[in-house]
């Protein structure tokens, strides 16, 4: 686990989001520790073994590969320009965590053609026959942190994050949100 201390002054609460801002994400490195009881009874179910060709390697490095750790990158992006919000895409995935970083009256409209969703979390979905949202609630697919920034930065925001080693791309973008909607 980790614990660090921020600055009142320097929290970043999402005041300042609004419609039009970019949402960019980071690559995960995989499941980040999350959902591993879900993987657990999937891995069960199917009487899949651990030395399982899936993507690029095993499903057993592909499931405990090291949780990537975003916080360097990030603090070089925050002194480089305004970052208006973030969210570590945890145990409730995108449709989540997400939110949690915006006024209620906002939504993110996230595009999932816009990253490659790693191999290991195509087979989860297909060995557990588990549903789309299911996916999305439990684990990253892939994105293991979103920050917004204004439209007009998001590719200096790229570029900063890819300088400093990240797969990052813009995911989405901040809309009105409608009564009642998600």
């Amino acid at each position: 686990f980790a614990v660090c201390v921020v600055e009142k002054s320097r929290i970043l609460d999402g005041r300042t989001i609004a419609p039009g801002d970019a949402v960019i994400g980071l690559a995960s490195s995989g499941p980040h520790s999350n959902g591993f009881s879900l993987i657990r009874r999937i891995i069960e179910a199917s009487g899949a073994r651990l030395d399982e060709r899936v993507g690029d390697g095993s499903l057993g490095d592909a499931l405990i590969a090291p949780t990537h750790i975003y916080v360097k990158p990030l603090l070089a992006l925050m002194k480089a320009m305004s970052v208006k919000g973030m969210a570590h895409i945890t145990g409730g995935g995108l449709v989540e965590n997400v939110p949690r970083m915006l006024p209620a009256s906002l939504a993110a409209a996230l595009d999932r053609r816009a990253w490659r969703r790693p191999a290991v979390f195509d087979w989860l979905q297909r060995a557990g026959n588990v549903a789309d949202a299911e996916m999305h609630r439990v684990f990253n697919c892939g994105i293991g942190m979103a920050i917004v920034v204004a439209p007009g930065e998001a590719d200096a925001a790229i570029a900063s994050l890819a300088a400093d080693g990240e797969h990052a791309m813009q995911i989405g973008r901040i809309v009105p949100r409608a009564g009642g909607a998600a």
